[in-house]
């Protein structure tokens, strides 16, 4: 809000000159393609009293007769489309959106029906794939370049609850900085834009609750007075809270404090239903530079006219402001659910909306009369629609044709609001009190410059000659000093003289030295020479003496080998006297090339055998390959042909008829080879055979009674093996999904524990990114989870952390498995804290598995949902867990569950759960919450 009086209080008379608006801010506005015909303008009369500024070689507006109230700009309206919510999504799956976008022409069209629909045209559509940026840019920012040149400016928000106002205006962005909203983004180009040195910004957050106006920085000020200046008509609320801002980040802190003091509740159409409406309001105080250099004529209120030169031009300031509305969303009660205090509440809100309607019908047909006194809102945009200020208002809509009625509502509001006009203006005022400090300084200044000329002019003669004596006494005193410092550089050039001398010297006796130690070593050279001439006889006879030991070592070696040799002549010597002997056992001989004849015939019979079992390996792998096409084409048509189809009525006996063939099969199979065969198969070293045979084995663990027999014959430990080992991507999958199926058993799961089986998992789970592979290993680590005396271990091996892991899939199969196992771990936890053996906090809580459980609570699939549901009761019901559901979020998904599941169990132990808990009851007392 502008305050008009604060010039006032200072004892300064302060003169507005209105300007129109520049050309360069009027760009956007001349440029829109949807103008309509401008209807005749409002513009305020000048306020009595105001001074007025002439150009000392122009001609004076007030001479000229012409108006210089300002430019005629109309209200600019975007309209946003939000998307579909999870909610629309599930109720409106079998119908259109009521809404169609065409951005590139600027229009919306709104369906009537199938056949009909209604076309209206924005100044700019915005789809539900806008980014914030974008809607800043187009929106806002026009706005707050007008602002930043000194007019006045509003950026409003319009919608039903729910289509994401607060989302557009007040977003923070501190998750992601690119859903900062309009204020975040307004503030960052205002900081930047404005010098702290020179310019003052200043910012108010109140919001309209129940018609009285609250500050949101100061929630004790909750019914503060609006107050209208008689002369001007501008609009002041003197109680409000002035924050000086000099960075952003005291901004955010502001918004922060203002949003957890702003009214919301939870209602049908929105969780975070604002119940008032929340202004924020940004004044801007910048010095104005003039650019020309003439004379100015001030006359004053008592018609005396004041000559400036252009040496003492009166400061100009210019001040403006920025609103920036959220308003509350428009509902139906019968829509929204209000009831008692939120009712009162609600008609708050549709009575003050109602008269801002009422205002822009009137400011749109020319009315003579516009009801701005009928609410306070209305009174607060007074200048916003049909004022000095420029605005630009964003409507907010839905794609439900349920709300088709609040849409078409909404739309209507903003063509009305098109056809307003506002007389945009300029705010500028002169400094009179920074142009009369100034002149006071520089009139002390030329009174001292007068009695220094006085005086010295008094004194006449006498000065002069005074200050020549001691002119010539100051020269004296430089002369002798000049002599002192020559007479002190002669001394100092004699010593770097002196000194030179010595140092010469001293080189020289250096030099002497250094060829006296050249000589004596030259003579030390000699000796050495001389010594060594000495001594080479006795080197002659140390050369002759390590001959004499070659020579020696080479008759060692010659004897040594000439006994080798003759070591060698004796063994060849025996040999052909065993050679004899040997000759009587040829009937040995023969023997065993009987017997190796019969062990080839038994190798051929076994290698018929292996080739028996991969024919039959591979009609089984066949047979396997027709169950799944059949069961798609079962599935298929079931959701293809409906109730009178004929295929779905024949197809689950076919169905039934395949899955019987291929047991059958599979257990001839068994009984002809027999389990040791089938399970020895995994060890073969061609790839086929061990992915026929670990599929084989993996359809057997099937059927509950094979299961303790694979475990027996050593099948556990082989496929353990077989997923260690292997590299074949089938292999790993069908192993896992056998190790699942065996898993199923209690005693299977301890011996799973026992051998290691988590850790080869929990690895698997880490390399593998085939989702069926994930799926089969999440399924065994799921059935390991329902096992309460493992829990511990299986969270060492880091069960807990791979079932987590593998949700980085994404695919439906895979979640539904890791909720699965989430739910049989939590429900294990909350039996154990019934019977007294577990305390603590839920180890998965600590494994930080809960924000993936909130995000996950509410999925479209009904598989991942539902385990995910119960898993979160389960967790509820410790109280130990209560502070860590509460700060996650997840008391809101435990409300959502004791309402809206569709499980009555579930949502019968969700409502148990809440009422069980202290911490729950605590929080929902604060927050008003009632289910």
């Amino acid at each position: 809000m502008a305050f008009a009086s604060h010039n006032s209080k200072n004892g300064l008379h302060a003169s507005r000159l209105d300007r129109p608006l520049s050309v360069n801010s009027m760009k956007s506005l001349a440029s829109s393609p949807t103008a309509l015909t401008p209807t005749s303008t409002r513009p305020k009369s000048a306020a009595p009293g105001s001074s007025s500024v002439q150009r000392r070689n122009g001609t004076g507006a007030q001479k000229s007769g012409k108006d210089d109230s300002g430019v005629s700009g109309r209200v600019r309206v975007a309209v946003r489309l939000r998307p579909r919510n999870a909610e629309e999504l599930a109720a409106d799956a079998d119908f259109a959106d009521c809404v169609e976008l065409l951005p590139e022409l600027k229009r919306l069209k709104l369906r009537k029906n199938n056949w009909d629909c209604e076309t209206y045209q924005f100044d700019e559509v915005l789809t539900e794939t806008a980014s914030q940026k974008r809607v800043y840019e187009v929106v806002a920012k026009p706005v707050v370049e007008s602002v930043l040149e000194g007019y006045n400016g509003t950026v409003m928000a319009y919608g039903q609850t729910g289509t994401g106002k607060t989302f557009t205006l007040g977003r923070l962005g501190e998750e992601d900085c690119a859903d900062r909203g309009i204020m975040v983004r307004a503030m960052e180009d205002i900081l930047a834009d404005i010098s702290p040195e020179h310019d003052t910004l200043t910012v108010s957050y109140l919001q309209l609750y129940m018609e009285t106006v609250q500050d949101l920085l100061a929630p004790e000020r909750d019914n503060i007075a609006i107050v209208e200046d008689p002369k001007t008509g501008d609009v002041s609320l003197p109680g409000t809270t002035l924050v000086e801002l000099k960075d952003q980040k005291s901004f955010l802190e502001l918004l922060q404090t203002g949003e957890a003091n702003r009214f919301a509740s939870n209602t049908k159409l929105n969780t975070e239903s604002s119940r008032s409406h929340a202004l924020l309001l940004v004044n801007v105080k910048r010095s104005a530079k003039n650019k020309q250099e003439k004379d100015f004529v001030i006359h004053n209120e008592n018609g005396n006219s004041v000559h400036v030169s252009k040496g003492h031009r009166v400061p100009t300031i210019r001040k403006s402001k920025l609103l920036i509305v959220d308003l509350a969303g428009s509902e139906r009660v019968d829509k929204s659910g209000s009831e008692g205090h939120q009712l009162e509440e609600a008609k708050a809100i549709n009575l003050s909306l109602t008269s801002l309607g009422k205002c822009i019908n009137a400011l749109a047909e020319n009315s003579p009369h516009v009801p701005t006194r009928d609410s306070k809102l209305t009174r607060l945009l007074r200048d916003s629609f049909g004022g000095t200020a420029r605005t630009s208002l964003i409507i907010t809509i839905g794609p439900s044709p349920r709300h088709r009625g609040e849409t078409s509502s909404t739309i209507l509001f903003g063509q009305r609001a098109m056809k307003v006009e506002n007389m945009v203006k300029l705010k500028e005022e002169f400094d009179y009190k920074s142009l009369c400090r100034r002149l006071e300084a520089e009139l002390d200044k030329l009174i001292a410059d007068n009695e220094r000329q006085a005086q010295a002019i008094f004194d006449g003669e006498e000065d002069m000659e005074r200050k020549l004596e001691e002119a010539g006494t100051r020269v004296a005193e430089a002369e002798s000093k000049l002599a002192a410092a020559l007479e002190v550089i002669s001394k100092e050039k004699q010593r770097q003289q002196k000194e030179l001398v010595e140092m010469m010297q001293n080189l020289q006796i250096e030099r002497a030295h250094r060829e006296r130690l050249e000589l004596e070593l030259r003579e030390n050279v000699q000796d050495l020479q001389d010594k060594k001439k000495i001594l080479e006889p006795e080197n002659i006879h140390k050369e002759e003496l390590s001959d004499l030991k070659q020579m020696l070592e080479k008759e060692c070696e010659l004897r040594q080998q000439a006994e080798r040799e003759l070591d060698a002549f004796k063994r060849e010597e025996k040999k052909l006297t065993n050679g004899i002997t040997e000759k009587n056992d040829i009937g040995e001989i023969w023997v065993l090339k009987k017997r190796l004849e019969q062990e080839l015939l038994e190798r051929e019979k076994l290698e018929d055998e292996i080739k028996s079992l991969k024919q039959q390996l591979l009609q089984v792998h066949v047979d396997a390959e027709e169950r799944s096409r059949t069961i798609g084409k079962g599935s298929s048509a079931r959701s293809s042909g409906g109730s009178n189809s004929t295929i779905s009525l024949h197809t689950p006996s076919n169905m039934k008829d395949t899955i019987n063939g291929q047991r059958a099969t599979i257990a001839k199979l068994f009984e002809q080879v027999g389990l040791q065969k089938i399970l020895s198969l995994l060890e073969s070293e061609d790839v086929d055979v061990r992915v026929h045979a670990v599929k084989v084995v993996a359809n057997l663990a099937a059927e509950e009674v094979n299961q303790e027999k694979i475990v027996e014959a050593g099948g556990l430990g082989s496929l353990l093996t077989l997923l260690q080992s292997s590299e074949d991507e089938t292999i790993r999958r069908v192993a896992a999904g056998a190790i699942a199926n065996l898993a199923m058993n209690e005693t299977n799961q301890e011996l799973i524990m026992a051998q290691g089986g988590i850790g080869l998992l929990a690895r698997t789970a880490d390399d593998a990114e085939d989702p069926q592979t994930l799926r089969m290993v999440a399924g065994a680590i799921a059935n390991l989870c329902g096992n309460d005396k493992l829990q511990i271990k299986l969270r060492e091996e880091g069960g807990i952390r791979a079932l987590l892991g593998m949700v980085r899939s994404r695919h439906a199969d895979v979640l539904a498995q890791v909720a699965r196992g989430i739910a049989n771990f939590a429900k294990c936890e909350s039996r154990g804290a019934a019977q007294g053996y577990r305390t603590g906090r839920s180890l998965l809580i600590e494994d930080g598995a809960l924000p993936w459980i909130v995000a996950n609570a509410n999925n479209e699939a009904s598989s991942i949902r539902r385990h995910i549901e119960l898993a979160l009761c389960h967790l509820a019901q410790h109280e130990v867990n209560a502070k860590d559901v509460v700060s996650g979020g997840a008391l809101w998904e435990l409300i959502r569950i004791s309402r809206e599941c569709s499980r009555e169990d579930i949502r019968s132990l969700a409502q148990r759960t809440l009422n069980a808990s202290p911490t729950f009851q605590a929080e929902l007392r604060r927050l008003h919450v009632t289910y």
